[in-house]
Parts: C-alpha cells; structure tokens; sequence
C-alpha cells in the first residue's frame, strides 16, 4: 500500500523556484453500440457532455484548487467531433493580465470542444478524441489532461477532482519534475517534496475500485500509474437499453469484447480474441 505523502519543511531559495512539475492525466470511457445509430448518438453525447463550455469549467476548477491564477483562455471545438481548452495560469497574480480570449468562430454545424488555458511559464490544457472500431461494436471516449507549473504550486492536489470529473474505466497517470532551482547557498534542488507513487494522491476510496499498476523512475523523478475499474457491470457499457434486451449469448460475446478492449488500453497491446 502506498504511504501517505509527507510534509516538508519550506527550504529557502535563492530565487524563483525554476523546478517544471507537469502531471498528465489520461482517460478512457468504454461503451458498446450496436448499430450505426447507437455510435453516432453515443458520439454526439460525449460531445454535449464535454464540449469546450464545460471543459474550460473544468480547468477553471483545476487553476483554483493548486492555487494558480488564470491569465488566458483558448477553446476550439471541432467537426466531426471533439474538442480543446488551453489555460495560461500563474503561480500569483500578475500585473496588467490579458483578459481570456473571446471563443474561435466556429462553422455551422454539431462541434465537439477544446479548450487551453494559459498561465505565466504554467498551463493547462485537455484534448478529446471520441472514436468507434469500423466493423465491431465498440466506442471509446479518450480525453487527455496536461497541468505543467513552474514555481510551489502542484499539479498533484487537482488529481482527486480530475477523476471526479470524467466517467472512467482505464486512467494513465504521468507526474515529472523537470529541471532544478536553488538555495539560498547555491546547491541545486532537482525537487522539493516527497513523494513515492502517484498513488500517495488518489483518494482511498478511488484507489478501492481500480487495479493499479506503477513504474517509476526514481532517480530521474519519473512516477507512472495505470489503473483499470475492477468491478465490471454490463449494463454500465450499453447505450441506450439494457442487458435484459440482449441472448445470453449476446451478453456473453459483448461482455468479451468489452473487456478485451479494455484490456488491450490497460496494457497497451493488442489481444487476439479466443474463439
């Protein structure tokens, strides 16, 4: 079980804390759809559900609880579908901040969103690749969350509320610091906290509905976690109706190549189905 992280004691700098912490927060959502229609509709909720309004909404969130400070707002969202938010933060408040950026024009028609958000030498940003297979029945939902901040600020305290914020059966989680800064005698400091697993993050309660795995490279401040949803219902993966709808048998092959799925993002490689 991994520990709980440890306070530390503030360390003088000699000046602007220069260290770069990015943590990358990747998610997948799983659904099965039968027919041509089940996809397109599937498809056109995900992009209702996350379209750039309620994405830059996120990110707002996200500024507010590691304490950064909004300086710029990009939002796209694109046809067929999804969608990109861009945030430009600061570690504190800055002198004469552009205002954030007025929404891109956008062409007639259903748009997915995205949106960045900008901060002074920090941003944020999320991008969204709904997708189907081209012969079977399976849909997913990918969205990728990027939080990169220069200073004391941690991306790490907005981990919790991230996957809060999104229906997720398989997570990729990435955290690095990047560079150093120095004390106030000149020895160098490649990090300032403590820290062992991205687990030591992820609420309790989370951490009970996932299987987890992690690589970490320690020495080079490189933390790695996957984490799949143990608890497997079918009705949670089918589009508009339910399993009592469905054979036996067809509940058995869809749950198959649900979990197939699922298991070929988890590891990363594809599975040869048995018969």
């Amino acid at each position: 079980m991994a520990r709980k992280p440890e306070t530390r004691r503030r360390v003088k700098l000699h000046g602007f804390n220069n260290l770069t912490k990015t943590l990358s927060f990747n998610m997948y959502d799983i659904c099965y759809t039968k027919t041509k229609e089940e996809r397109e509709a599937y498809i056109e909720y995900i992009d209702e559900q996350y379209n750039s309004e309620r994405l830059t909404g996120i990110l707002r969130t996200v500024a507010e609880i590691i304490g950064a400070h909004v300086l710029n707002v990009a939002k796209q969202d694109y046809v067929p579908q999804g969608a990109s938010v861009t945030v430009l933060i600061s570690e504190g408040p800055v002198v004469e901040a552009p205002a954030p950026a007025e929404p891109l024009d956008a062409p007639a028609g259903p748009l997915p969103a995205a949106v960045v958000i900008s901060l002074d030498k920090s941003h944020i940003t999320v991008h969204t690749y709904p997708e189907y297979h081209p012969d079977e029945g399976i849909s997913t939902f990918r969205a990728d969350i990027d939080v990169s901040t220069c200073g004391e600020i941690s991306p790490l305290k907005a981990l919790g509320f991230l996957i809060h914020s999104f229906d997720t059966d398989i997570m990729t989680i990435d955290y690095r610091v990047r560079g150093f800064t120095r004390d106030i005698k000149g020895r160098k400091l490649f990090i300032d906290h403590d820290i062992s697993s991205i687990q030591n993050y992820i609420p309790d309660e989370v951490k009970a509905q996932y299987d987890m795995i992690d690589v970490n490279v320690y020495q080079e401040h490189i933390f790695h976690t996957k984490c799949k949803l143990r608890q497997f219902e079918l009705d949670n993966y089918l589009f508009g109706y339910t399993k009592e709808k469905l054979t036996p048998e067809e509940q058995r092959n869809i749950a198959a190549q649900l979990r197939e799925e699922m298991d070929e993002i988890f590891y990363g490689q594809n599975m040869k189905r048995k018969p």
